[in-house]
């Protein structure tokens, strides 16, 4: 027989398991959720793939901006920023305020789509 407090810890490890694997979230350092599958169809929305080449996107092949291959691995984004998915979603959002004179326009994109594109390319290691 299963002591009842060994069961109740086993229910709890089960649950948080469940949902740290719950399909097309990310999560990083500082309790970041997105939606990454979302996030791959707003990268199609805004039309990303226009100015970067983007695994997994179709026709995502620009070459203005930097290949996205391996983004989620990498130390810094636009060799400044310490890449984090905050610090992602903050430089989607608004890559001027993040990095003033970068390259990188203002797109309009609002913070809940930031925060997914930034946790679809978090998918790309």
């Amino acid at each position: 027989m299963v002591h009842p407090t060994t069961r109740l810890l086993i229910v709890a490890l089960l649950a948080v398991t469940a949902a740290a694997c719950e399909p097309g979230r990310a999560t990083g350092p500082d309790n970041f959720i997105g939606d990454a599958r979302r996030g791959s169809d707003l990268v199609k929305q805004y039309q990303c793939g226009t100015c970067h080449d983007i695994p997994g996107i179709a026709g995502a092949d620009g070459n203005v901006g930097p290949p996205l291959h391996r983004i989620g691995t990498r130390t810094y984004i636009a060799g400044y920023i310490w890449n984090s998915p905050d610090n992602m979603a903050d430089w989607i959002e608004d890559p001027q305020r993040a990095l003033p004179g970068n390259a990188m326009p203002k797109m309009g994109i609002p913070q809940k789509d930031a925060r997914d594109i930034a946790a679809f390319l978090y998918t790309l290691k």
